[in-house]
């Protein structure tokens, strides 16, 4: 990253000059929300160590219903099955997004015939879209050219990004056909290439990136 992105960089993050977490979201339904222990903690090293952030590398757990929800600006949530919300819970995801939160959630193969009806219907005036390569979210800290990197194969199909937008603002971040969590895991649980695993990696500093950004509303 060039001096001029280091202190852009320097004046978007907010608050800089404090520890952040990067939070797993646990869910009931059955699915392994827990499925990619040692992926968070990679990916905050990496952005200390490329993007100067001050993120904590012991990712947190928190569930929808939890007190410490909205400590954490920035929640991922990933698994192969089932995810049910109940109507409360619901309700929380929504006020959390709407206050100013960010949930990454990644499909690790099997979630999407579950998370994806949840999504069309948790904003009916915000359906879920898909997100044009030429959004900034693909190079505000990193280049990625083609869009959302493919990290496993899943199903052969084209890498996809589907997003929820509030007032413009890209609030939820949907990865499918991807498996970026599988990419910031350690090197050797799923003996990726180190290109591939740094695509991963950069790609997810895109998404902390946004989702720290105090610019986001205008992108």
């Amino acid at each position: 990253m060039n001096k001029v992105l280091s202190v852009f960089f320097f004046c978007l993050f907010i608050p800089f000059g404090h520890s952040q977490t990067l939070a797993v979201l646990k869910y009931n339904g059955g699915g392994d929300w827990y499925s990619n222990p040692t992926a968070l903690g990679n990916l905050s090293s990496f952005c200390n160590k490329a993007l100067q952030t001050q993120l904590t590398t012991q990712a947190a757990t928190v569930s929808l219903s939890d007190d410490q929800l909205f400590a954490y600006p920035f929640i991922h949530m990933t698994g192969h099955g089932n995810v049910v919300f109940s109507p409360e819970e619901l309700d929380r995801l929504r006020t959390y997004l709407d206050a100013g939160g960010f949930v990454h959630i990644d499909d690790n193969y099997g979630m999407d015939e579950f998370i994806r009806p949840i999504l069309m219907s948790l904003f009916p005036d915000s359906p879920l879209e898909a997100v044009p390569n030429s959004h900034p979210i693909f190079n505000l800290a990193f280049e990625m050219s083609n869009g959302l990197p493919k990290i496993h194969e899943h199903n052969a199909e084209k890498p996809q990004a589907f997003a929820i937008r509030r007032n413009g603002r890209i609030v939820l971040f949907y990865s499918f056909e991807s498996d970026l969590g599988d990419g910031w895991e350690d090197a050797e649980v799923h003996n990726d290439s180190e290109e591939v695993r740094t695509l991963a990696l950069k790609m997810g500093a895109n998404l902390v990136a946004y989702a720290f950004s105090s610019a986001k509303d205008e992108i």
